[in-house]
């Protein structure tokens, strides 16, 4: 829930409630429903567990399942202790497989009640997904699980449930940690990857992707800087101090405004001028739908597609081993006007054309 309004996480109840009190709203209900559409076609073949209400049985009923419904809850006031007891009944049960909507969090939690005893997919709804335990979005978390209950012989393999530690994350510093391993349903174009972090070697690279978009900056517009080391090795060479983890926006050549969220950032783009500066998260190829949910659907509608810059270093984009970009907003339309080609600088004026996937 705390994306949007630039917490970054909603882990503890105490942020949980700040984030409701800023008037953020859960984004898991929706991709929950977006994934569960892909499996009505084979809904006769298989039988739907999910726990009460907000858990599950909201959202399986509006894609008109008819549930068996397990466990009791305390509606709006649902805690991991809840993963976690629900997780455990589903084992209990012997299912197939079991869908979860969340971020590290939620996958940490499942970890923890089941281990890697029970084969689980992720439809990705958090802020900070670093986990490859998730699909690249809630369809193909959907066709993915279809696919296996269908033929069951979808190949599985084990992986990484990462989590940090949102305090520490909230002070702009990464304290990443691995807690385990979670059995997934494997096929490459539907599962995202464990995020990879930047090499310290590649920060030559990084100042000479900034030289060359301090070369051609233009002063008339604002720019939305996203979160990462190569963005901050921009705002190094603009002499404007960059949030690691957070967006802030330059104007000119100063700093307009720092770690902001969706409402400030739809404020100061108003009647504004305005490009959004991207870079490639390593091991996962996300731009958009990872990390930056303040940069949200109606913010990319404002500014354009034409708008939008993306930098990544040139080993960052070989990791990919030739799979696309991808973007998961949220929004079907914005996704769908990001897909295509897009360009993107890899060093002083070095470009690649690379493509852009959403589905």
């Amino acid at each position: 829930m705390g994306g949007r309004v630039g917490l970054k996480g909603t882990d503890g109840q105490k942020t949980l409630e700040m984030a409701k009190g800023l008037g953020a709203v859960p984004t898991a209900p929706q991709r929950a429903i977006e994934a569960l559409q892909r499996l009505t076609r084979i809904s006769e073949s298989f039988d739907l567990f999910t726990y009460p209400d907000e858990m599950g049985g909201e959202e399986a009923r509006q894609c008109n399942f008819e549930p068996k419904i397990i466990g009791s809850i305390a509606s709006g006031k649902t805690t991991s202790s809840d993963t976690k007891k629900a997780a455990k009944e589903m084992a209990s049960l012997g299912v197939d497989l079991l869908l979860f909507a969340g971020g590290d969090g939620t996958a940490r939690d499942i970890y923890e009640a089941v281990g890697d005893r029970l084969l689980v997919l992720g439809i990705p709804a958090g802020v900070k997904i670093q986990s490859a335990v998730f699909a690249v979005n809630p369809r193909a978390a959907g066709e993915l699980a279809s696919q296996y209950l269908e033929e069951k012989g979808i190949a599985t393999h084990l992986a990484e449930v990462m989590d940090i530690d949102e305090e520490a994350f909230r002070e702009n510093r990464i304290s990443a940690k691995l807690f385990g391993y979670l059995k997934v349903p494997h096929e490459e174009t539907m599962i995202q990857g464990a995020k990879v972090g930047t090499p310290i070697d590649e920060q030559e690279e990084a100042e000479a992707i900034a030289a060359d978009l301090i070369e051609n900056w233009q002063n008339d517009f604002l720019y939305i800087l996203g979160p990462g080391t190569t963005l901050r090795a921009v705002a190094e060479k603009l002499g404007v101090a960059k949030t690691l983890l957070g967006v802030d926006v330059v104007h000119g050549r100063e700093l307009a405004a720092s770690d902001v969220n969706e409402k400030q950032l739809l404020e100061l783009i108003e009647g504004k001028k305005t490009k959004i500066l991207m870079t490639v998260i390593g091991g996962q190829g996300f731009i958009f739908g990872r990390g930056s949910p303040q940069i949200s659907p109606e913010v990319i509608r404002k500014v354009g597609r034409e708008n939008v810059m993306v930098i990544a270093t040139p080993n960052k984009l070989a990791a990919l081993r030739g799979r696309p970009l991808l973007v998961d907003t949220g929004d079907r339309q914005v996704d769908g006007m990001m897909s295509g080609y897009i360009r993107v600088i890899t060093g002083y004026r070095r470009r690649a054309v690379y493509q852009v996937r959403s589905d």
